[in-house]
């Protein structure tokens, strides 16, 4: 078993909720109201807790039927599409009521039909739940149970999972941990420092769920510009504001029956935050400019690289939407903490057929593996995959040594005063080294990517459009970076 460096416990854990509060401190948690929980770790082994509820028809002509489910919102009704369906039953509606896990509790809702909902004998539009209510719809009595259950979850034997590999405790617990929520249809908060591999628990976590033969949708909050972020979200009609030439469906409409994967959830406007939140409350979107509502069903997985309970703090991030996405929470260890799968993971990228093709065998001299471990990795996985290009394109023959490696993991890149104009205002020159900043940075990896802009979006962390979006600000020719 592989062994890593000393580390922030907090940095460490992987979390769900609800469950005991014990990782925010406690004066945080006082004052925001937050369940904010974790799991136990214990020899290697991680203790979750699932939250899930159980409705089995006591009377009617469905008698004996029974669900057990995790799902944050339960529908009943007579219609195929429900979650308990009572097609014996004439008198219920179509789609009668539904279930609500919130943070309150569960809330039993009332959807229109045409007969009425009662709970424990008095009829309700919404009203909160206890163990053992006794819901009647139609001439069905359905008795409600909670049920907490807390299940092991051993550390992946493979030690790999989708683009994802490790041998290290931490990553094996959290390969263990996505198979087990996978099939769980609840969201995820996903948080790390850049370039842990974010995306890759999201879409592991999809293709190992119900959903995946339907849509997985990535959108990148950070990198869509603020005035457009609504309508990439849920879709515009025709006119809708200048630009808007057609009408087009939003990322919830287009990831229905599948999975939307929200990048960098911490970026998205306070004001567009609650209109998210009904968004996951209701189920259904209405586009910018439009009267219509559209019924989406989705799974959302999130990802930031912030500390959410210090942004709700801050006033920055809101806390109910954190309570709604936040049933399960992974936190994402640094390379720097999982220093062993540093070897595990060139060697995964160098076996490439791909790679292998273009570039032939390859492999590390151990004293570059050395140098590779040594280095603290502030990009993480995704620096060490750049650098792994970085190589591939300057080494010649099948090893690769140290000389080849970028002079800063060498160490051997001097800190250099940062260039500024000093006779600037503050935010000129702010702007000024930005852009140059930007320049660079997307000339650089376009010519790594051979004016590639899809594996350049890859490399860099981009959306796309954002590296189109600067190709065209910088005027840059990517089609003459392309190999000839």
């Amino acid at each position: 078993m592989s062994t890593t460096p000393p580390k922030d416990p907090l940095q460490d854990e992987i979390m769900t909720s609800p469950g005991d509060a014990v990782v925010v401190p406690e004066s945080i948690v006082n004052e925001l109201h937050i369940t904010q929980t974790r799991t136990l770790v214990v020899e290697d082994k991680v203790a979750l807790k699932l939250r899930r509820c159980r409705l089995t028809v006591a009377q009617g002509p469905d008698t004996g039927k029974e669900l057990v489910t995790d799902k944050e919102r339960v529908r009943v009704g007579a219609h195929s599409s429900n979650d308990l369906v009572l097609v014996e039953d004439r008198t219920v509606s179509r789609h009668h009521f539904e279930i609500q896990y919130t943070e309150r509790g569960y809330l039993l809702v009332d959807l229109n039909s045409t007969n009425g909902t009662f709970l424990d004998g008095r009829r309700i539009e919404r009203a909160y739940m206890t163990a053992g209510s006794q819901i009647r719809a139609g001439s069905s009595t359905i008795t409600f149970s909670p049920i907490d259950e807390e299940v092991t979850v051993e550390p992946d034997a493979e030690g790999q999972l989708g683009g994802m590999v490790g041998q290290s405790v931490k990553m094996r617990q959290i390969f263990g941990l996505i198979r087990k929520i996978a099939p769980m249809d609840v969201s995820v908060v996903i948080q790390g420092e850049t370039g842990t591999g974010k995306e890759l628990v999201a879409r592991a976590i999809h293709e190992n769920s119900p959903r995946r033969k339907g849509p997985l949708v990535v959108l990148d909050c950070g990198a869509i510009p603020p005035n457009l972020i609504e309508s990439e979200l849920f879709g515009h009609e025709k006119g809708a504001f200048t630009g808007a030439v057609s009408s087009r469906p939003g990322a919830f409409e287009r990831a229905n029956g599948g999975t939307i994967f929200l990048d960098e959830l911490g970026e998205l406007r306070l004001d567009l935050q609650p209109k998210l939140l009904r968004v996951l409350e209701n189920r259904e979107v209405r586009r910018v400019g439009g009267n219509d509502v559209v019924e989406v069903d989705v799974r959302v997985i999130a990802a930031t690289n912030r500390d959410l309970v210090k942004e709700i703090q801050a006033g920055n991030f809101r806390e109910d939407l954190y309570f709604r996405l936040s049933v399960i929470n992974i936190q994402l260890p640094p390379l720097r903490q999982r220093r062993d799968d540093i070897p595990l993971i060139v060697r995964r990228a160098l076996s490439d057929p791909d790679v292998i093709n273009k570039h032939g065998r390859k492999r590390l001299s151990p004293e570059a593996t050395s140098m590779l471990m040594q280095y603290s990795w502030p990009g993480n996985v995704r620096e060490l995959m750049n650098v792994i290009s970085h190589v591939l394109t300057f080494s010649e023959g099948e090893v690769i040594d140290v000389h080849h490696l970028p002079a800063r993991v060498q160490g051997q890149q001097k800190d250099t005063p940062v260039p500024f104009n000093e006779h600037l205002s503050f935010k000129d020159a702010k702007e000024q080294l930005l852009e140059t900043f930007e320049r660079e940075y997307i000339t650089s990896v376009l010519k790594r990517c051979e004016g590639n802009i899809s594996r350049a979006a890859r490399e860099s962390g981009l959306h796309r459009k954002s590296i189109e979006r600067l190709v065209k600000k910088y005027q840059l020719d990517a089609r003459a970076m392309k190999p000839r």
